[in-house]
């Protein structure tokens, strides 16, 4: 069975920060990527006799002006998956900068936002100096997001199945801008959904295990996949980064 692997990289990034604790925490970012989906794929898929077939990195470039180390960093572990052949493909996103207006708010209880609004002590006033309850703050942010991950998640996994170079699919990512097209491979071929955040899976993302082909199933990433999986150190003159 021909296996493809389809990794939102930021995605990954950012739940497995969360998984290892925080930001400072070091040991799992020289990640094999080749070798931790081996390792899911044969502990926990049930499928028969599964390779790797094809291992596709959707990330996008860290801002050099912002982030020189961040960015440095980067490209060192891109030629080091390269190098380790531990990717077959790396697929570049972008990031856009811009100014977001938007309502002040808290996180309430289930996450969601909650709207702050004028009230004593602190109070808006009209053009007549006579208060204005329930009055919004309007704030303005700046915002960099990364574009084009999920996109280049789902168009590279679409195209394997159209040109039948997979027989089963492997997703890491919880975003549920991917519900559309994982549910439509299900009708055609095995996928696999790896969540590597700490939280519930997308709710979009779940179904049925035996909807269309069948043989579907759902994996929580957890910390010794991360620890357990890392590319040698060097590889060739490439060195792990600091505090990796």
């Amino acid at each position: 069975m021909r296996v493809g692997v389809y990794i939102d990289g930021y995605n990954l990034y950012y739940g497995a920060r969360g998984l290892m604790g925080g930001r400072g925490q070091a040991g799992w970012r020289w990640l094999d990527l080749r070798a931790m989906a081996t390792r899911i794929v044969s502990q926990h898929s049930g499928w028969s006799s599964p390779t790797i077939e094809r291992v596709i990195f959707c990330t996008a470039s860290i801002d050099g002006t912002t982030n020189a180390s961040g960015a440095r960093d980067q490209t060192i572990y891109l030629r080091a998956l390269r190098t380790a052949r531990a990717v077959d493909v790396t697929e570049m996103g972008r990031y856009v900068s811009r100014v977001a207006v938007a309502p002040l708010a808290t996180k309430g209880p289930n996450g969601r936002p909650v709207i702050t609004t004028a009230n004593w002590p602190i109070m808006v006033q009209d053009a007549a100096e006579q208060p204005v309850p329930g009055a919004r703050f309007m704030v303005s942010v700046a915002r960099r997001e990364e574009k084009g991950s999920d996109v280049n998640v789902a168009a590279h996994l679409l195209l394997d199945l159209l040109h039948q170079r997979i027989d089963a699919a492997v997703v890491i990512s919880n975003d549920s801008d991917l519900a559309y097209p994982i549910r439509q491979a299900r009708d055609l071929i095995p996928i696999g959904l790896v969540n590597p955040q700490r939280g519930f899976p997308a709710g979009a993302l779940n179904d049925r295990p035996t909807r269309g082909v069948g043989q579907h199933w759902w994996y929580q990433l957890t910390p010794a996949d991360l620890t357990t999986c890392q590319l040698p150190d060097p590889i060739g003159p490439i060195h792990r980064p600091a505090g990796w």
